[in-house]
């Protein structure tokens, strides 16, 4: 049972603050993002600053690592976390004072994985995810193929979602709760906790959300739509509904659908994919997937860099990844080269569920290729998968 009593959140609070201060503000916290309180031993650290060497470190057996503290409050810094067998994380600071969790590599090609982190106040935030028939939070810690793999009452995080396995067709919301506030939903408390949402798909952390500064109790931060899409949603609102119903409330929301304002930064972003493109051909697959990311946080529409990105996956052997990308460039597709590009993805999503086994799925996604653009190389994948 959960005690969330308005005096215990307040001792916990403060029993934050003193943990904090005993372990040091002047470094990051490296945890599990799946085991409760185990210390990540042997993550490489790296801080990046613009026009300055970047600072490096390595978790010690508490998972600390020891960093300049006026460093780590940069708010231009970034830090990048790798260790062996994780997906790589990448946040932007102030990092001091922070724990960050690592995320073991998921296997399935429809896995997902959602990491909660904020800041030392509010004492307490939930992770909700709601799915058709199902409601994943703190009372109801495993569903079908989903689970909450870590539920952090006393410190700012981790909290953790894994979803083993997404199902066809059905919409997947993943929202985050200011329990404390429940019955005060106009509180600003959850906007200023410095949440943050990452999100990881295989070996990759592929979404990173912030807490808007929007006063309310209640962030919906995204949705994935049946054909498997990203929507963003990213924005605080108020409810006073108890736990159990949060889950019907948020299944209600729909994100963005991929059709967002037009960027500012669109020919950076092209220079980016062309650099992209330019590492791709030369063989360099990680300064390649690199470049196209940047073109992506650029540009959050560029169909194209997303379409490249999930070719570079998948010549990594990353094939979640590679779905993933290819999903989000067929719902940003448009214009005079919008159904090849959307053909090309979904023939790409078919040889990777092909390649898996899973041939009804892969025969799905030959035929929305064929859908988008008649082609001999679809006629003959379907004709392949058939056969089985």
């Amino acid at each position: 049972m959960r005690h969330r009593a308005a005096a215990l959140a307040s001792a916990l609070l403060v029993t934050a603050f003193a943990g904090a201060a005993q372990a040091g503000g002047d470094g990051a916290t490296v945890l599990s993002a799946t085991v409760a309180d185990r210390p990540i031993e042997g993550a490489s650290i790296q801080l990046q600053r613009p026009g300055r060497e970047p600072l490096t470190a390595v978790t010690d057996a508490h998972g600390r690592a020891a960093l300049d503290p006026a460093a780590l409050r940069d708010p231009v810094a970034r830090l990048s976390i790798r260790k062996s067998g994780h997906a790589e994380l990448l946040a932007r600071c102030p990092c001091d004072g922070s724990n960050y969790a690592l995320s073991p590599a998921l296997q399935s090609l429809d896995g997902l994985r959602m990491v909660l982190n904020w800041g030392a106040a509010p004492a307490d935030l939930d992770a909700h995810l709601s799915f058709p028939g199902q409601h994943i939070y703190f009372e109801r810690k495993n569903g079908e193929d989903a689970r909450l793999d870590l539920d952090d009452t006393e410190r700012h995080g981790p909290e953790t979602i894994t979803v083993l396995r997404k199902h066809p067709g059905e919409a997947y919301t993943y929202a985050v709760h200011d329990f404390a506030n429940r019955q005060n939903p106009s509180a600003d408390a959850l906007a200023r906790s410095r949440a943050r949402v990452y999100v990881y798909v295989g070996q990759s952390l592929v979404r990173t959300y912030a807490v808007p500064p929007q006063p309310g109790n209640l962030w919906t931060v995204f949705r994935v739509d049946g054909e498997g899409r990203f929507e963003d949603v990213n924005r605080i609102g108020t409810s006073r509904s108890a736990a159990d119903r949060i889950g019907a409330e948020i299944a209600q929301i729909h994100g963005d659908g991929g059709d967002l304002a037009e960027s500012e930064n669109g020919e950076d972003a092209a220079l980016a994919n062309e650099r992209g493109e330019a590492a791709y051909r030369a063989g360099d697959l990680i300064v390649a997937i690199a470049a196209y990311q940047q073109a992506i946080e650029l540009d959050p529409n560029y169909a194209q860099a997303y379409a490249n990105l999930g070719l570079a996956y998948v010549k990594r052997g990353r094939a979640a990844e590679a779905i993933w990308a290819s999903r989000k460039a067929i719902a940003l597709a448009k214009g005079a080269n919008a159904a090849t590009v959307r053909a090309g993805a979904h023939y790409n999503i078919g040889k990777l569920y092909e390649e898996d086994g899973q041939y009804e799925r892969a025969m799905s996604s030959y035929l929305a290729a064929k859908r988008e653009k008649p082609d001999k190389s679809y006629d003959q994948a379907l004709e392949r998968v058939s056969a089985y």
